[in-house]
């Protein structure tokens, strides 16, 4: 998409949020009374996200809705369905969707040391880790440019996520990102609601934590069609339990949908989101830190450190908007979605809060040594569009497509002299004070076809074939690692099969199987070496071979799977310095048992386990590859009943070691963390207030400071950085619907 067209996308975005604006302040007094309380579900096909979220509910079933995770019965590979109950029920509203995504089996870490959703986590699934998995919003992937990762505060905080679907393999054809290597996080907004609600609420918490926030639903209008709208805006504010660590953050959402006739609908979605936060680029303690300052230990306040929480800090933007258009047209159901989004994290930091780095040698104002640090720029725009249409023939549903998307991004890090508040001359050439100034871009596109062909009554069996073009470009006037001009332009290519099956047993059982391949786009430091030209390696692909079962009955939920992964054209490099050439060699096997039910005693009890064994070994050295958790587990107890609610869930992440080889030395130890959550609701007896809702939570509840990730420092392992399961927190919420 070009500037040109860009425009006129967000211009149309514009004059639909501006309609919708105009029309509640004509009809939000007319606002109708109806009793539904969701958006009836969409097309039925198990092949699209949006639909798999819909087919959880289970009627007439006493556990279907209180089952923190669960697997659809038209699944075709291992899944975890997270419902916007549990979301809103059993998980603090501060957190970030890697807090609510840490519930499921295989998922592993996702703790932030500075208190629940007070700063970036990353999750790992089936030890693959953030960037060789999708993330998705609404079916949209997103992430990092120069590769895709992910910042899990950034976007989308979990009060405005609606339901998570996470899929642990790379689905059908048509699940689009660039990362279907490892599986997908699929996250939904919220249902629109058919009612007029006006909701205020607030969060308090540890640390002087506070969030206060405003949602409105607009229900439907009654003289502008069945136009429903919501808006919710919040702010919020913590001191953080990492010393010198205070965050704020405003996020706004709106989300628009409409019938245009009888058979086309429009949804317009926007949110905006940004970020001030105190804390190094580089985070973590050494254990001699944690002797001398704690285990909470990150910034200070004496402006001859660099680690004075003056010299780090970040400000983060970011927009997400989209308009969505579904129709029927000749027979075929067509759904077009239109795309923008954008991330800038302008980032301030002192050189090494390791302590590895001394102060520079010229003396200062105050006689002390001049504190070195950096200016680090990433700021990006992707722009695309996602065309699925869809006919249903006796034989099954026939499914076309096409993903076209481009990228553009600006990168650099510059040199800082805090002490003078100057540049710093510290690099060997010119420009000496610029560590890296770079731009680069990637156009892509993916078809796609798949059938879901209905072979027996009982049995429905979806063979695909998706075509990946993904081309990416460099244009740096100091380039990252080499500090030369570099221009650079590289095109990866691959064709990629699926096949999939899922048979019902019955009413209450059915099975699946699976194989397809994934594929991980290389990343743009393939660019950082002398000779781009030398340096082509191809995308990295795996094969999965997965097989499960689903169980749905009235008081009884319950999947398990078992997965074989083959990894291969594995990124290796030789060479020094600027010789370094990027190859493929080698690969890994993934595997494992996955397993996880929900069982619902009574009296308004339910039980809740999930489980995973997961094997995630190189082929040269048959040994564990860094940070991928050897078993994960979770269990739980859950209540609901007569507007009382509450949770007792204890996930535990289990052994890993930080880095490749399985060095003894950095064997990170099992740990868990148990979450206590108590809450009531009641209907107010006020002519205006429908419903008061008051929320009580005890994140870490045994307050057990276990190691969570360590960061190896070349300079030596004094210097290596530990980060913590923070200390026992607690917060209070508390909303009203009017």
């Amino acid at each position: 998409m070009n500037r040109k067209q860009q425009q006129f996308s967000m211009q149309i975005m514009a004059a639909q949020v501006l309609l919708a604006i105009s029309c509640m302040a004509q009809n939000s007094a007319h606002a109708q009374a109806t009793t539904s309380a969701e958006t009836p579900p969409e097309s039925p096909s198990a092949l699209d996200a949006n639909a798999i979220k819909s087919q959880v509910v289970i009627t007439g079933s006493a556990v279907g809705n209180r089952a923190p995770v669960q697997t659809s019965l038209k699944a075709t590979q291992p899944q975890s369905v997270i419902t916007a109950t549990f979301i809103e029920q059993s998980v603090t509203p501060l957190a970030d969707f890697n807090a609510v995504a840490r519930i499921a089996p295989s998922i592993g870490s996702g703790v932030s040391p500075n208190g629940p959703g007070l700063a970036e986590t990353k999750v790992t699934l089936r030890g693959f880790q953030d960037g060789e998995y999708n993330i998705t919003y609404d079916g949209i992937p997103f992430g990092d440019t120069n590769n895709p990762t992910h910042h899990s505060t950034s976007y989308f905080p979990a009060r405005i996520i609606g339901g998570m679907v996470i899929e642990r393999g790379p689905g059908n054809a048509s699940n689009l990102g660039q990362a279907t290597f490892g599986g997908s996080i699929n996250l939904f907004s919220k249902e629109l609601s058919h009612d007029f609600h006006f909701t205020p609420y607030a969060t308090f918490g540890s640390w002087n934590t506070k969030m206060l926030g405003v949602q409105l639903d607009s229900g439907i209008t009654s003289h502008f069609g069945d136009t429903r709208f919501m808006f919710n805006g919040s702010r919020l504010t913590t001191d953080g339990y990492l010393t010198y660590s205070a965050v704020t953050e405003d996020n706004y959402q709106f989300k628009l949908q409409r019938s245009l006739g009888k058979d086309t609908t429009i949804t317009v979605f926007s949110t905006y989101n940004k970020i001030t936060s105190y804390t190094p680029d580089k985070g973590g303690v050494t254990l001699s830190q944690v002797a001398q300052f704690g285990k909470n230990y990150a910034l200070n306040n004496d402006p001859t450190s660099q680690n004075y929480f003056g010299y780090n800090f970040n400000n983060k933007g970011t927009d997400f908007d989209y308009i969505r258009l579904q129709s029927k047209l000749a027979g075929w159901d067509v759904d077009n979605n239109l795309y923008t989004y954008s991330y800038t994290n302008d980032t301030y930091s002192g050189q090494d809060a390791s302590g590895a780095t001394a102060n520079g040698t010229k003396s200062g104002p105050t006689g002390n040594k001049n504190v070195p640090g950096y200016n680090k720029l990433n700021a990006y725009r992707v722009n695309g569009d996602i065309l699925k249409a869809t006919n249903n023939f006796d034989a099954g549903l026939l499914r076309v497509g096409v993903w076209l998307e481009s990228a553009n991004t600006n990168r650099h890090t510059y040199d800082l002299d805090w002490t003078l508040g100057a540049p710093n001359p510290k690099e060997s050439t010119a420009p000496k004070n610029v560590s890296y100034d770079q731009r680069s871009s990637w156009k892509q596109y993916q078809p796609f076809i798949e059938f879901e062909w209905n072979a027996m009554p009982d049995l429905t069996i979806t063979p695909g074939l998706k075509y990946m073009n993904f081309r990416r470009s460099l244009d740096a006037t100091v380039n990252q690692t080499t500090r030369i001009p570099t221009t650079a332009d590289q095109t990866y290519t691959s064709t990629l099969p699926f096949l999939t099956a899922n048979y019902s047993i019955n009413k209450e059982w059915s099975t699946y199987a699976q194989i397809a391949k994934g594929f991980l786009v290389p990343d743009l430091s393939m660019f950082y070496v002398n000779n781009p030209n030398l340096s082509t390696p191809k995308p990295q692909t795996s094969t999965n071979y997965q097989f499960g079962a689903v169980h749905q009955s009235k008081n009884l939920t319950l999947d398990a799977d078992v997965y074989y992964i083959d990894f291969n054209n594995k990124i290796a490099s030789t060479g020094n310095g600027n010789d370094v050439v990027y190859y493929n060699q080698g690969g890994v096997i993934y595997k494992g048992v996955e397993a996880a039910a929900t069982y619902y005693v009574g009296a308004g009890f339910s039980l809740h386990a999930n489980a995973s064994l997961n094997s995630a070994k190189t082929k040269d050295t048959g040994l564990q590859v860094a940070k991928a958790p050897d078993t994960t587990s979770a269990f739980g107890v859950l209540y609901k009943a007569n507007g009382l609610y509450g949770s007792l869930i204890a996930k535990t992440t289990g052994t890993q070691y930080a880095k490749d080889g399985e060095p003894a030395a950095y064997k990170i130890a099992s740990y868990t963390t148990t979450d206590l959550t108590l809450g009531y609701r009641w209907k107010a007896d006020m002519a205006m207030m429908k419903n008061i809702k008051a929320q009580v939570g005890i994140s870490n509840l045994f307050d057990k400071q276990d190691v969570t990730s360590v960061s190896a420092n070349s300079k030596g392992v004094q210097f290596d950085q530990y980060t913590f399961v923070p200390a026992r927190s607690w917060s209070f919420s508390v909303s009203a619907d009017f």
